[in-house]
């Protein structure tokens, strides 16, 4: 990837998050869908009738038993025994807020996996290579490492190179002990 395809990919970034900003705000001022508010009501079983669950799309001083179940499954003198049993509630939500918060989540999402596969681009590009590699068995690797790239390593300036250099001070550490064990080990044999 090259130096210009940087910049372009930030600008396609801002116009993204740009345009899902607007989609939400417009949605934030949409008028209220039908399914925002509902009369629920729960009837349990009376007589010979099955208990049912009754909505309906209702304003809340109509959230009653008498508007909302319909057709009545009892006759006309047992209304409102059978109205009495029945519990209603008024319910509201706002799928505005609903929608909102998963464009926000998606798009944070999103841009997450984006800078992910931009990291995966750009990883090989950052890395340097090493002018000198070690050998795991190999003694006189082991021993001598530059002393140019150490001191390379102890003034890193950016977070990949220091983080490189903790990088290189383990895996001589790691030599080091390989070394001594195996020393002990000749010795022992």
């Amino acid at each position: 990837m090259s130096v210009d395809k940087v910049p372009s990919l930030r600008a396609l970034l801002v116009v993204a998050f740009t345009l899902l900003c607007f989609e939400g705000i417009s949605i934030v001022h949409a008028n209220k869908n039908f399914e925002d508010v509902r009369c629920k009501c729960i009837c349990p079983p009376y007589r010979n009738i099955s208990g049912n669950i009754y909505n309906r799309n209702v304003s809340q001083k109509d959230c009653n038993c008498l508007h909302i179940v319909d057709p009545m499954p009892v006759p006309g003198h047992d209304v409102e025994a059978y109205c009495l049993l029945c519990e209603c509630k008024y319910e509201e939500r706002s799928s505005n807020t609903i929608k909102v918060t998963i464009i926000i989540y998606l798009s944070v999402v999103g841009s997450l996996v984006l800078y992910m596969l931009f990291l995966l681009l750009i990883d090989p590009l950052i890395r340097k290579h090493q002018p000198y590699t070690q050998q795991l068995h190999n003694e006189e690797d082991a021993e001598d490492i530059p002393p140019q790239a150490e001191d390379a390593l102890d003034r890193g300036s950016t977070v990949l190179e220091r983080v490189e250099g903790a990088q290189q001070r383990w895996k001589k550490q790691v030599q080091e002990q390989r070394k001594t064990v195996f020393d002990r080990h000749k010795m022992l044999s």
